[in-house]
């Protein structure tokens, strides 16, 4: 358990640490902020992307409510 455990400690900070540097990029950071913001950007449309087409795979509702 202590592992999954280091292993969601660890991508939250990536995560954390991404939308930091997607916000200091915006206001005029060093470039490899902007690096990083380019690639947390990329990464966040592709897990959408892969939600959203995996969503429909079951025949259920798009957004994955089940109240009819």
């Amino acid at each position: 358990m202590s592992m999954i455990l280091i292993v969601l400690s660890v991508v939250l900070l990536l995560v954390v640490g991404g939308c930091v540097c997607v916000v200091w990029a915006g206001r005029g950071g060093p470039s490899w902020t902007r690096a990083v913001a380019t690639a947390t950007l990329a990464a966040g449309e592709l897990v959408r992307t892969s939600r959203r087409s995996g969503g429909n795979r079951g025949g259920g509702d798009p957004d994955g409510s089940s109240d009819g």
